[in-house]
């Protein structure tokens, strides 16, 4: 069975908030056919999905049936918002998932089953790497042909759905989510039996109860739940025949925002993005740290890792992303503790109690004001691109994706990014916010001597 090493892996960068799932529509509808789906199983399952597809798209092409996905435990249960960590809880959702077979649908009308009896997992591990808990998991050929190129599919905040209390609120919220961008703001009408085995973790028909009382239930609590701690705001619309309900369908739309004036982050320095990719750790994952932990901690544990991987003396580091991070989780380490990891923590303690750190040099307190002034023009100039109109903003996009491709650097990932529309994260931010400073500023936007506000 194929496996990933765990220092090749790439993981998305994204916690709890802010992992979005693109979610085929033909995996939205998942109805049990064997027994029960828990919450918290579904709730896995979608963060199982979410670094899969992370890991697929990063690919040239698909893998082979028996390839294995990997990905930390504490990874997956942070990004499914799931609070424990035990190897035993986890091995039973493993074998909750490895022992259901579901039903899967579309959500258009007519359309019916897609696929019928499948597992939700066809092979699911755990090992540990390093001392830590890793998930190994493989999917069904046409589920992983589905999640790497969907053809139409959902964007789903794994975020959001941490904040979901019931089987029932997950289910709805992803269906509607389906239709958030919807002109017409209408999920189809389905007949009320679809609806009480779409949001029911039981067995299609094993426990289905009258809709009157499924509906007070479970869904009026599921609608309250997804208004109040969602984006989207559902309101349920029934269908009578007579006295009878006999189809529903539910009217969705995105909340209103207050309009302020909105403050776009400024994209990570494209020095440190690239310095980090020299070093054998990727943008992505470059990225993740620098939203974590901060511009200036990840530019200094980098050099620390250099400095190690620089010493002969010492053995290779296997995994210099997970290396980094140990350095980043570990702030009052100095530079000879970190060329040093095997030193006992209490070890290490001493040593910066006994070498405290020096006093910055005149040098080093301009290096951290221009660090800061570059941070804040970024800042700007990414706002200024908020401001421009669609036309104008879209010109510039095209212009950067031009050059990109010139200069060879628009990887499948950025081409990815840049279909989506997501021209503002990562390395397109990078390169979109340095060419218009440049439009603004001129090419010395990015030196001090030029003070943006005067």
């Amino acid at each position: 069975m194929d496996t990933i090493d765990s220092s090749l892996q790439l993981l998305p960068t994204g916690g709890g908030e802010g992992a979005e799932l693109r979610k085929p529509h033909e995996m939205i509808v998942m109805i049990p056919r064997t027994k029960r789906v828990t919450l918290t199983g579904r709730k896995i399952y979608n963060a199982l999905l979410y670094f899969s597809q992370d890991r697929l798209v990063a690919m040239d092409g698909m893998p082979t049936a028996d390839f294995m996905f990997s990905a930390p435990l504490q990874a997956i249960l942070k990004v499914s918002g799931s609070s424990s960590e035990t190897r035993t809880v986890a091995k039973r959702y493993l074998r909750e998932m490895r022992g259901l077979t579901v039903d899967w649908e579309t959500t258009a009308p007519g359309d019916g089953v897609k696929w019928k009896d499948f597992s939700m997992l066809a092979e699911a591990a755990i090992e540990v790497r390093n001392g830590e808990n890793w998930v190994l998991w493989t999917f069904p050929p046409t589920l992983m042909t589905a999640l790497k190129d969907p053809m139409r599919w959902a964007r789903i905040d794994l975020g959001v759905l941490t904040k979901l209390s019931t089987y029932a609120s997950v289910a709805l919220y992803e269906i509607c989510a389906r239709y958030r961008d919807n002109p017409g703001g209408l999920t189809s009408r389905k007949p009320v039996a679809w609806w009480a085995d779409a949001l029911s973790p039981a067995p299609a028909g094993s426990e289905r109860r009258e809709w009157r009382k499924f509906k007070n239930e479970k869904i009026k609590a599921a609608v309250e739940e997804i208004n109040a701690e969602t984006e989207l705001q559902i309101e349920m619309i029934e269908h009578k025949q007579g006295r009878s309900v006999f189809e529903v369908q539910f009217a969705v739309r995105k909340k209103r925002v207050a309009t302020k004036p909105v403050e776009i982050p400024a994209p990570a320095d494209a020095d440190l993005v690239l310095a980090a990719e020299s070093l054998g750790v990727s943008e992505l994952k470059v990225e993740g740290l620098i939203k974590e932990f901060g511009e200036k901690a990840v530019n200094e544990k980098l050099s620390l890792l250099k400095k190690r991987m620089e010493n002969e003396g010492l053995k290779k580091v296997e995994n210099r992303y997970a290396y980094l991070r140990s350095l980043l989780r570990s702030p009052q380490a100095d530079d000879e503790a970190a060329v040093l990891p095997s030193t006992p923590p209490a070890v290490a303690q001493k040593i910066v109690e006994i070498n405290p750190e020096p006093a910055m040099s005149p040098q080093q307190v301009q290096g951290r004001a221009t660090a800061d002034w570059l941070q804040e023009r970024r800042k700007f100039v990414a706002n200024e691109i908020h401001k421009l109109d669609g036309l104008h903003r879209e010109q510039l996009f095209q212009t950067v994706i031009q050059e990109l491709t010139e200069m060879g650097l628009m990887t499948p990932v950025l081409k990815r990014r840049a279909a989506q529309g997501d021209m503002m994260h990562g390395a397109l931010g990078v390169y979109s916010v340095n060419h218009y400073a440049k439009v603004l500023f001129g090419p010395d936007w990015n030196k001090p001597e030029a003070d943006l506000f005067n």
